[in-house]
């Protein structure tokens, strides 16, 4: 039994996901399997497939060229960028073949009747006509793609696009939802967006006293705001949108419930310059820290887990003017802090 060739159309959202049919208890059951991929089964649970290649370029700080870059930062509460959307994919005949080259068909039960399924929706014009040849230039069509990363993962919401390949005419929105638009290139290019990898500077650095004020600080070189634009430019469709990550406060965690931290709620705001905390100096011992800690036990043979949480406030700006504010994104970064008894000595 031959099975479909592997290539991008076999993994195309729609166009092989138009009609596939399944042969159930003797009766052929038509279903739109969707997703990035297509398999004979009709279902995205497995991925037999490849995910279909995106043509959005993202470029500014998606860590690609700076080593020390993080991993990206948390969205604040249970908002996420989309795991799959829809782009403009092909012109008439580039659409054609794709559909001729991934088709091989194998002789078993309900695969050759998706095949003829797919041939009436997109040949045989039920609804459309070879293709929509004769609309060559007049729009383009669309398909699925999915965050390969999410979908590696298991996320269920990478499978969610299971609209079948669609057509648009120039000029024209598809009322489908995920379709590419500035705010959807913004929300996929916060998902990209790579922060520093920070780590607090401390003094003491690493080891401290009891009972004695740690200061801790962030100088504005490490700590300023990172973009990332993302941009289509398909036949057409040209659309960009660019989204900016501002810190704007640091909150530490001590570690330990036997700690004070500075200020009480232990949440640093930005100073007037970029900012956070500020910098330990000879003669500022019996002084209270703007932003720090206070441990008021030892660590003994151990370490405290000093767990700091940098908060960036997002916002994009996109084709057209359009704009608005996204989630703010958490990033947290541990350090280890040796907390050690003062010894007195007593004559």
């Amino acid at each position: 039994m031959r099975s479909l060739r592997k290539g991008r159309l076999a993994t195309t959202a729609g166009t092989l996901a138009a009609v596939c049919v399944l042969a159930t208890a003797g009766a052929a059951v038509a279903k739109d399997p969707g997703g990035s991929q297509f398999d004979v089964d009709g279902s995205n649970d497995g991925d037999g497939g490849q995910t279909l290649e995106s043509r959005i370029v993202y470029t500014g700080s998606t860590g690609r060229d700076k080593a020390e870059a993080s991993e990206g930062f948390t969205p604040a509460g249970d908002w996420s960028p989309p795991a799959c959307w829809y782009e403009p994919k092909w012109t008439p005949d580039e659409f054609a073949d794709e559909f001729r080259n991934g088709w091989d068909i194998p002789h078993a039960s309900g695969v050759g009747e998706a095949y003829r399924a797919a041939q009436d929706y997109y040949i045989n014009g039920n609804p459309y006509k070879d293709f929509n040849k004769k609309q060559a230039g007049k729009g383009i069509w669309w398909d699925a793609v999915r965050d390969e990363t999410r979908a590696e993962a298991g996320d269920p919401s990478a499978f969610a696009c299971d609209t079948k390949t669609f057509w648009v005419e120039n000029g024209e929105a598809p009322n489908v939802e995920n379709a590419v638009t500035p705010e959807v290139l913004a929300q996929l290019a916060y998902a990209r967006i790579k922060v520093p990898d920070t780590r607090v500077t401390l003094a003491p650095p690493n080891t401290t006293k009891v009972n004695l004020p740690t200061w801790a600080w962030l100088d504005q070189t490490t700590f300023d705001e990172v973009a990332v634009t993302a941009s289509l430019d398909v036949d057409g469709v040209n659309i960009q949108a660019t989204t900016t990550a501002k810190p704007v406060s640091l909150k530490l965690d001590p570690g330990t419930d036997d700690a004070d931290t500075y200020p009480a709620s232990g949440e640093c705001t930005i100073n007037a310059d970029g900012t956070i905390g500020e910098p330990y100096a000879k003669g500022k011992a019996n002084q209270t820290p703007p932003c720090g800690v206070k441990y008021l036990r030892s660590s003994g043979d151990g370490t405290f887990n000093l767990q700091a949480t940098i908060t960036w406030e997002v916002a994009w700006t996109g084709t057209g003017g359009a704009g608005g504010d996204l989630p703010d994104g958490h990033f947290e970064n541990a350090q280890a802090v040796t907390v050690q008894e003062i010894q007195a000595v007593n004559r």
